[in-house]
């Protein structure tokens, strides 16, 4: 497995860090309610039950993201498909990245005080609107609703851009799509039942691609001592 190079790894937080003014910029442009009320109305969402919503977008992905993350897990011993053709660190790195990703999501919104929007009183709730900036603020609502949790399902997955860019950059590319698309099209399946904000999803999508870049540096940092070392070793002769 090669190592990531200083300039890749430096346009890789350029990226982050565009991201985030770019969901900075959304959320002071108040997009978050304007694009709720495309779905919603002051009688609530009428998508909210929707059996393809509800039943294949939700319960059926949630299932399918619990069996690829399983399958992640036991393929670091018993490698399968295209995951035989890259070494055990490597699979490792995904595992731990989809992991990560999913564990980082979960404790923000454990800690967030944000309700969903079938909760606001603009869509029917009882709660009133509060940015999810206001950590400190309760709105009255069962909270917990920031950021998506459900669009972490596809977002976790970044890890395999990082790992197969390394030997086939055509193929990280396509995973990178696919898992954007997969991602944005949960987070949208939530929006249209009421369940997130469209923020919610965009954050989940940063948060995600952090965990895995950091996770990304530190496996290319662990794999560089030894490298090092092998080449300063005296000869035998």
């Amino acid at each position: 497995m090669t190592s990531t190079s200083p300039s890749t790894l430096t346009r890789d937080f350029l990226i982050a860090g565009l991201g985030l003014a770019c969901l900075m910029a959304w959320d002071a442009s108040g997009g978050d309610l304007a694009t709720a009320h495309w779905f919603g109305t002051r009688y609530g969402f009428a998508l909210r039950d929707n059996w393809f919503l509800v039943n294949v977008m939700h319960q059926g992905a949630r299932v399918v993201a619990w069996i690829v993350m399983l399958a992640l897990l036991i393929a670091i011993g018993r490698p399968f498909g295209v995951l035989r053709r890259i070494d055990r660190r490597a699979r490792v790195q995904l595992a731990v990245t989809g992991i990560a990703a999913l564990l980082a999501v979960s404790l923000i919104k454990q800690a967030s005080h944000v309700s969903c929007p079938w909760d606001v009183q603009g869509f029917g709730g009882v709660a009133p609107y509060v940015s999810h900036w206001a950590w400190s603020v309760r709105d009255d609502g069962p909270g917990g609703c920031f950021p998506a949790g459900h669009a972490s399902a596809a977002f976790a997955c970044f890890g395999g851009y990082f790992v197969f860019r390394r030997r086939w950059p055509r193929v990280s590319q396509a995973w990178l799509a696919t898992v954007l698309v997969a991602g944005l099209a949960l987070g949208l399946a939530q929006q249209l039942r009421g369940a997130h904000f469209t923020s919610h999803t965009l954050w989940t999508a940063w948060v995600c691609w952090v965990v895995a870049l950091i996770i990304d540096g530190a496996f290319a940092v662990a794999s560089r001592p030894r490298s090092c070392k092998a080449s300063t070793l005296p000869s035998s002769r």
